[in-house]
């Protein structure tokens, strides 16, 4: 009987499309060596499938194409891995409209914010190497053939899809943030939600040691334009019945995707008081509408609802799935509950207190210490 392996439409796309594109680029690249003898060993750059900040006004397309442009074989399988679990799991769980549309955000927008910021940088540093090399990088930067009247010309290449790596760490954040995955047989154990920031993490460092400040920056701008996406623009399937067109929630407005939440608890309060002053700039500008108390509590039914189908089989184990299942279910009913109990004792403490209570009355509703006000009962006797 033949293998078969099912793949949804977008993600064999996606795959195709990598590739065939990285096949593509290094044969150009190999075509255009110079292995004349005495001659100094060049990459040369394939502007129409790289994204040459200088060149994409000739080449727009390469705004979309330098994302499913990897330059070797070692890239190439970890983002193979990457679009074929991750986009799986995304198109089954979205839809396939949902995941292209993700797709597409997540590929065009951080190269066309890298193309502006590169190039105010080179002109900064005069057009000399030097400012051209501000934001090269040992796997997206290739030199050209120089010029006759610049022997140090360098051409900076962005490729490759750290921004979809990002992405898919924010989405996955989003939809089961209390999963933990389990490798190596027990010795390495993560919750999902600590994903995002182990990946800045490790790509601000390589950065700042290695020089690989193209990836860095992809890092950070994917992951920035991924949570942005999902937060306020996404159509969201309706789990809870709280949808009044049947068309989907728009965005996301749990209180345990907030920005802060990326990262963790410990940096959380010093995030949030920045989050919150460019969101309050935002919504001045009305570039963001805020969300009402209402969107709030939906999105915080909506978190407590989706998610209990957990991660592919990959990354949990077959006889713990179950149970990994009980215990996300569990941690997000616990952090349900807490918000809920913290905004019951917000609202009661606004509540304006009367001067007199019935002393019957006060005794009926005093509350033992020690006690959270969410779920608290007591009982006396007809003939007490």
């Amino acid at each position: 009987m033949a293998l078969r392996v099912n793949i949804p439409p977008a993600t064999r796309v996606c795959l195709i499309s990598l590739i065939t594109l990285s096949f593509l680029y290094n044969i150009a690249r190999w075509r255009q060596l110079d292995i004349t003898p005495g001659t100094p060993t060049v990459s040369p750059a394939v502007p129409y499938l790289t994204l040459v900040p200088s060149n994409f006004i000739f080449y727009p397309w390469t705004l979309l194409t330098a994302t499913f442009v990897e330059q070797n074989i070692f890239t190439v399988l970890l983002n193979l891995a990457t679009i074929f679990y991750g986009g799986k799991y995304l198109e089954r769980a979205w839809g396939s409209r949902e995941f292209t549309k993700f797709i597409l955000t997540i590929a065009l927008i951080p190269n066309v914010v890298m193309v502006p910021v590169y190039l105010i940088l080179a002109a900064i540093g005069g057009g000399s190497s030097s400012g051209y090399a501000l934001f090269s990088s040992q796997e997206c930067t290739t030199l050209c053939t120089p010029p006759a009247d610049s022997p140090s010309f360098s051409v900076t290449q962005i490729c490759g899809g750290i921004s979809i790596q990002a992405s898919f760490l924010v989405a996955f954040k989003q939809l089961v943030p209390e999963h933990t995955v389990t490798i190596f047989k027990g010795l390495v154990k993560m919750r999902v939600k600590h994903f995002p920031a182990v990946f800045l993490l490790l790509n601000t460092i390589s950065g700042v040691l290695l020089g690989t400040y193209v990836a860095a920056a992809l890092a950070w701008v994917g992951l920035l334009t991924s949570w942005t996406y999902l937060r306020f623009f996404k159509l969201q399937p309706d789990l809870t019945g709280t949808s009044t067109d049947g068309n989907g929630i728009k965005g996301d407005a749990s209180e345990t995707f907030a920005f802060k939440c990326l990262f963790p608890d410990a940096i959380q309060p010093p995030i949030g008081v920045v989050s919150d002053i460019v969101y309050s700039l935002l919504v001045s500008l009305k570039i963001c509408t805020p969300f009402s108390a209402e969107e709030i509590a939906s999105g915080n039914q909506q978190a407590l609802a989706r998610g209990e189908a957990g991660l592919p089989s990959l990354l949990s184990n077959r006889g713990g799935r179950s149970m990994a299942k009980r215990e996300e279910a569990e941690r997000r009913r616990a952090v349900a509950l807490k918000a809920l109990d913290q905004r019951l004792q917000a609202a009661v403490a606004a509540r304006p207190q009367p001067s007199t209570i019935p002393s019957q009355t006060q005794t009926a509703i005093s509350t033992v210490p020690g006690q959270t006000m969410l779920g608290e009962t007591s009982y006396t006797p007809d003939h007490a």
